[in-house]
């Protein structure tokens, strides 16, 4: 392997993927092994996560996996303080646990608004800090958030959602500014609109895909192998210079009005 492309290896590196049983969580844990990683897939469930680990060690994945909630700080410190111990030191960290919840923001219930913020923030942080707490003890590690065109873009029925991943995003400029000079590199990615079942609603809508791929200058969806690139990137050592930025991965929805 030439010196440029070695830049882009993760051999020798583990990394946790949270919320990695299913669509673009599994989809970027197979990308980093691809590019050399080993991987630790995350799900609540111990059978799933188990047999999702299974299956990618079929594949000649080096796999393993952890069991928690990324809401439930009781159950996030111990856990990866397990994978730490038992699997080895984690290199990066993919936070990727999410939800999505819509209906109109003036009859928005507050429970559903609760759920994103734990999910998709609160899971965040608590899974961000006892990872970190490790990595600046060996003074290297990459985090890699993952957000959403929506930290940046609003739509009718989702601003509470918009609202999680905008937080996200300035949450990995803030990892940035306190974990940079101890060898970390945070940053995100924002995926624009891809197939998922957290999109299943829409993609099966054909007036909203319509006009999604009118307002995509790709013209299309996106794959969720598509953001496989842009995490061996960020997890990479070809991005240890790149800090608290988020990339849209979006066929050019952000670019244009």
């Amino acid at each position: 392997m030439n010196e440029t492309l070695q830049l882009f290896s993760l051999r020798g590196k583990r990394a946790l993927i949270t919320g990695s049983g299913r669509g673009i969580g599994l989809a970027l844990a197979r990308g980093l092994a691809g590019a050399g990683a080993s991987v630790v897939i995350n799900d609540r469930n111990e059978g799933k996560a188990s047999d999702i680990a299974a299956r990618l060690r079929d594949e000649g994945i080096d796999a393993d996996f952890a069991v928690f909630d990324v809401t439930d700080r009781e159950q996030v410190i111990p856990a990866i303080q397990r994978v730490e111990t038992h699997i080895g030191a984690i290199d990066i960290l993919v936070n990727n646990a999410g939800i999505q919840r819509r209906a109109p923001l003036e009859g928005f219930d507050e429970r559903d608004w609760n759920d994103l913020l734990r999910v998709n923030l609160d899971g965040v942080f608590h899974v961000s800090q006892a990872v970190a707490r490790h990595m600046l003890a060996r003074g290297r590690g990459k985090i890699i958030n993952i957000g959403s065109v929506q930290s940046e873009l609003a739509r009718p029925g989702i601003a509470p959602y918009a609202a999680t991943k905008g937080a996200v995003r300035m949450l990995t400029k803030g990892m940035c500014a306190e974990w940079a000079r101890h060898g970390i590199q945070a940053n995100a990615i924002a995926p624009g609109y891809f197939e998922t079942e957290l999109n299943r609603a829409l993609v099966d809508d054909p007036a909203f895909s319509e006009w999604l791929c009118q307002r995509t200058p790709a013209g299309r969806w996106g794959r969720v192998e598509e953001l496989c690139g842009a995490a061996v990137f960020l997890a990479s050592p070809a991005a240890d210079f790149v800090n608290g930025q988020t990339l849209f991965v979006d066929g050019g929805l952000t670019s244009v009005v």
